[in-house]
């Protein structure tokens, strides 16, 4: 097996430190001993993405959400199912995650950060979207490891009642709230309902190709 080697690393504020590796053609951004994402499992974090905007609909001037960057897979889906005329925010926390983006692995991101329809902030999405009010006709999650995370404390405000209260206040009229986990999660489930959504929850798998662990997708839309 090709040994894999340390390109960089990051620290996450108030949190642990990520490390970027690098085997063969693939990379893999590792938090401790977890392997948090990889280049060969994009699948759910497209479906994200491509269910989200299906659900959507035609909506001129669509504004969309995204957080965090991760390796872009969600992004780049969103950009090829979304019209001229949308505009896709990416809020991320860790600024190394998007140098890597455009240096190491510039040939998987493929442009999409500098897209005409893409903005990006260096800011915690739970502060992006507790800022906002009627302001995305989407909001799309892919952080930490869903509700059940262990990265970084402060992920907790996005998961918890007051955190989707914001999220249903920052969402348009129609919009949707799409959260993606790593497992289902009961609980979560029910405090997405209290807090005011009818919520329908998709199974998908890792990999684009089908195959791979199943993973979860929240669709929330307010009531």
């Amino acid at each position: 097996m090709v040994p894999r080697t340390l390109i960089d690393t990051a620290q996450i504020p108030g949190g642990e430190e990520l490390r970027l590796f690098q085997r063969g053609r693939d990379f893999m951004i590792v938090l401790d001993r977890n392997e948090l994402m990889n280049t060969r499992m994009s699948g759910s974090e497209e479906a994200l993405a491509t269910m989200t905007i299906a659900r959507l609909g035609k909506r001129p001037g669509a504004r969309l959400l995204i957080g965090g960057y991760g390796m872009g897979f969600t992004l780049r889906a969103a950009l090829a199912d979304l019209p001229k005329d949308a505009q896709v925010t990416v809020a991320e926390l860790v600024p190394e995650i998007l140098d890597w983006a455009r240096g190491p692995m510039h040939e998987l991101t493929a442009g999409c950060l500098d897209d005409r329809r893409v903005s990006t902030e260096i800011e915690d999405v739970g502060a992006v979207i507790d800022g906002a009010a009627n302001a995305y006709d989407a909001i799309m999650l892919d952080v930490d490891n869903g509700p059940d995370g262990w990265s970084r404390a402060g992920n907790d405000f996005l998961y918890s009642m007051r955190g989707l209260r914001a999220a249903r206040t920052a969402l348009r009229q129609g919009g949707i709230l799409a959260i993606w986990s790593a497992a289902k999660d009961s609980v979560f489930l029910g405090r997405l309902r209290a807090a005011g959504f009818d919520v329908d929850e998709q199974v998908v798998r890792a990999r684009s190709n089908g195959k791979g662990a199943h993973h979860v997708i929240w669709f929330a839309t307010p009531r």
